[in-house]
């Protein structure tokens, strides 16, 4: 009840004028973040806190706020036009949102992803204000030796994300893993696959990979073939989605609210990961000619990840505001700015600075109907983008994901990068390697290393510190059925077949 009392407390304040003009521009700045390739929420608050400290404290955390999970619907944009991703979360958008496009769906398309930000949004803020306390204990009680567990199942289960050959997407994972690998040893500071570059030394950004693995390719793939009309600008059918597309989104709609929200509570793991962790999960409960789309414009393949995306936003500021903890990158520089207003994220944030902290979560809700009333009519103008010929608008992309590239690190050497891995993906595109698990291989063996090493020192080097705790047993064997039971349930049919 308290909860409730604070959240309309704070839409009284939150739905003031000045207010709801930073919110306005917080969303609409953070939209056109997430369209431009290799920038990202954290790049935009980041140039944007200088002019936030002229700011009163609610205006400016409201409008950085709102760049943040703007940013998370813009990405799907590019991602679902022309394959090229705003934002790494937006990556696994890519994959069925970009074959919708392709099939003459964009309008579903955008439809589904503005539909499920919005739904994916705001039921993570209303989880932020009444499970809090349930969520914080459970990030709290899982240890290092159990974040290890899940990510190791999550690289196993990566393969599962793609139709067609294991072997090549098997062999996209040791690219994205040995991508991983690249920069200083975390505990020793050696430099691993640096190449004696100082560049190199604090690894491979992921935006970047993402630009490398996903645009680059894709931007070649069509400029090589010298197309100069696009078949998706002619078949494009309509502009919104009908009975059946929704339908078949509402069950994706609320499986993706719960695992991007869980993911972006725990800390590490955040909507990037929610977002992959939703689509995999979605393709493995779909059945027979359902699953099959998947990789070909299955719609439970957008709406899915995008709900998870933008759950996952308000799922990392659970950690961030209740026990000062980050969830994600973007989550730990809000942390930094909360504290440059001289407030303390923590246990004691909303008893000391209550009315101020329920305007911010109740702008979260405000922000994302915002968001929805904002893009859902633009749909038809963004499918025009469709309708650009094949050289300028792949040559526009080109341009802008090296403008990206560029911005990240402000150095030649993030181009020449970018063009290096951007040419690996296009051989293997052009060869039928799936390039989505390399980038996921390349996102999870960093933070796996990391939990790995800090559970085994934890534990004096003893590795039965897996399966000694209770809970790291269960996922592990969660994990091993995950992995062995589609294999047993398919020698079995085989042998009932013979």
């Amino acid at each position: 009840m308290e909860a409730l009392e604070g959240l309309l407390t704070g839409l009284a304040g939150a739905l003031t004028p000045t207010n709801l003009v930073f919110v306005f521009l917080g969303v609409l700045i953070g939209t056109i973040v997430g369209v431009l390739p290799g920038l990202g929420p954290i790049t935009a608050i980041a140039l944007l806190i200088p002019l936030s400290f002229g700011l009163e404290a609610t205006s400016g955390l409201i409008l950085l706020s709102g760049v943040y999970y703007g940013a998370m619907y813009g990405g799907s944009i590019t991602s679902i036009l022309i394959r090229t991703p705003g934002e790494v979360a937006s990556a696994v958008t890519a994959l069925d949102g970009h074959q919708m496009a392709k099939n003459g769906q964009a309008g579903p398309a955008l439809a589904t992803a503005a539909v499920g930000s919005f739904i994916g949004g705001s039921l993570a803020v209303l989880g932020l204000v009444f499970l809090s306390p349930v969520l914080v204990d459970l990030s709290t009680s899982i240890g290092a030796a159990e974040y290890a567990v899940l990510l190791a199942g999550a690289l196993a289960l990566t393969t599962s994300l793609m139709t067609g050959s294991k072997i090549k997407a098997l062999i996209a994972v040791l690219v994205g893993m040995c991508i991983g690998t690249i920069g200083l040893d975390a505990q020793e500071s050696v430099p691993r696959w640096t190449f004696g570059s100082i560049e190199l030394s604090d690894g491979v950004d992921i935006a970047l990979l993402a630009m490398a693995l996903f645009a680059v390719p894709e931007a070649l793939r069509h400029l090589s073939r010298g197309e100069r009309t696009t078949a998706a600008a002619i078949k494009v059918q309509r502009a919104w989605m009908n009975k059946e597309d929704l339908r078949r989104s509402l069950g994706p709609y609320a499986r993706g609210s719960v695992v991007g929200f869980v993911a972006g509570v725990m800390p590490g793991l955040g909507p990037t990961l929610g977002s992959f962790a939703s689509y995999s999960l979605e393709r493995r409960i779909a059945k027979g000619a359902r699953r099959a789309l998947f990789g070909r414009g299955a719609i439970e393949g957008v709406a899915g990840p995008e709900t998870a995306n933008n759950a996952g936003v308000g799922g990392a500021m659970v950690p961030m505001l209740a026990l000062a903890i980050p969830g994600s990158a973007t989550t730990a520089l809000l942390l930094v700015v909360f504290q440059m207003y001289g407030l303390q994220p923590g246990p004691q944030l909303f008893q000391n600075d209550g009315p101020l902290v329920w305007t911010i979560v109740a702008s979260m809700l405000v922000g994302n109907a915002m968001l929805l009333v904002l893009n859902l009519p633009m749909v038809r103008l963004f499918i025009n983008l469709l309708k650009v010929p094949p050289p300028l608008l792949y040559g526009g992309v080109i341009a802008f994901v090296m403008l990206g590239a560029y911005a990240l690190t402000f150095s030649f050497f993030s181009l020449m990068l970018l063009v290096a891995i951007g040419l690996i993906g296009y051989l293997m595109q052009e060869n039928g390697f799936p390039l989505t698990p390399a980038i996921l291989a390349a996102v999870l063996l960093p933070l796996l290393e990391l939990n790995l090493r800090r559970a085994l020192l934890i534990a004096d080097g003893d590795w039965t510190v897996f399966v000694d705790r209770p809970l790291s047993l269960g996922i592990l064997i969660i994990i091993a059925i995950g992995v062995f039971a589609p294999l047993l349930l398919s020698a079995a049919r085989r042998e009932y077949a013979r």
